[in-house]
């Protein structure tokens, strides 16, 4: 066992994401009633129970949480410490900071950006300092995971701007994903004022093999001082990921450890008309930038329900037993 302690943090408001309103589809998670009937039968075993809500509460608690659980559990076996877990704001309006107190006793913190661009999420500046302060130690390690970014249209209106979005949702092929569903302010926040800025770019559908399994990822072994690749071939298929596009001074501090291939036979994507083939799925700190290490991906490389688990287990038994370092 590693003795690491794992802080798992929610950056989500609950009662911003479950107020929202079910007239509008656009920036919002989806209810459990929606999902059983988009889906039927794959969430009928949510339905007749007195203990689920069948709104947003219920997709919260009973899909996106439980997704996570594999990750912690796992975290758990491995260090022999229960994984800290705090949601940034709960049902009952508590907010709980990502400050100086929650990640007192860490030393690998995961934040899963999982917060609607529509509920304004962004770090205060005493939670800023207090990451600044958690990576001034070489032995710290913090992933920021944002997710997809689809059907952004600044600047086009009209017709272009449907075209824009029924493009991007015809590349995803997601029934389940709205023309427009943003997740990941919070993220975008802390990266920035930590100095890092980056924006989670589209939702991109990743490349497969041919028995259906992950296409591999791009990695620079040569820049994974950590070992967090060592034995990973690939991440996952969820249908839509972003690119993680560094802006301004990240360009300079932040490096590109791992790519992933997007699908050539998914229809055409805006990302994907300039030749791209490929978009950045995974980013770390240069060692100038940090003592610590900060990371940026997609939220569903914590995930373990979109393909590509014994990879994914894999970078996370190397996330948790990494070595000490002084």
């Amino acid at each position: 066992m590693s003795n690491r302690q794992v802080l798992l943090y929610f950056a989500w408001s609950r009662p911003a994401e479950t107020s929202a309103p079910f007239a509008v589809i656009d920036d919002r998670f989806p209810a459990v009633f929606e999902l059983r009937r988009l889906f039927y039968p794959k969430f009928e075993s949510l339905s007749g129970r007195g203990d689920v809500d069948q709104g947003i509460g219920g997709f919260l608690d009973h899909v996106q949480k439980p997704n996570f659980a594999a990750f912690a559990e796992q975290a758990e076996a491995l260090t022999g410490n229960t994984v800290i877990q705090a949601e940034r704001v709960s049902d009952d309006g508590v907010k709980t900071p990502l400050d100086d107190a929650l990640i007192a006793d860490a030393d690998t913190i995961v934040v899963i950006s999982f917060d609607s661009f529509r509920t304004g999420q962004a770090t205060a500046e005493m939670e800023v300092e207090a990451i600044r302060r958690f990576l001034d130690s070489p032995d710290h390690l913090i992933f920021v995971c944002p997710h997809h970014d689809v059907g952004e249209t600044a600047g086009a209106a009209g017709q272009e701007r449907e075209d824009r979005q029924i493009a991007e949702h015809l590349h995803h092929g997601d029934p389940g994903i709205p023309p427009r569903q943003g997740f990941g302010g919070f993220a975008r926040s802390l990266l920035a004022g930590l100095g890092t800025p980056v924006e989670n770019r589209f939702g991109l559908r990743p490349a497969i093999t041919a028995d259906g399994a992950p296409a591999p990822v791009e990695i620079d072994h040569s820049l994974d001082v950590l070992g967090l690749l060592r034995g990973v071939e690939a991440f996952n298929l969820h249908p839509h990921l972003p690119h993680l596009e560094r802006i301004g001074a990240a360009t300079e501090r932040m490096e590109v450890l791992a790519r992933q291939a997007i699908d050539p036979d998914a229809p055409p994507h805006p990302f994907t008309q300039d030749g791209r083939s490929t978009f950045d799925a995974l980013l770390q700190s240069r060692p100038d930038a940090f003592a610590g290490k900060l990371l940026a991906c997609d939220t569903t490389i914590f995930s373990s329900t979109a393909g590509g688990v014994d990879n994914l287990r894999q970078l996370w038994s190397n996330l948790v037993l990494r070595s000490r370092r002084p």
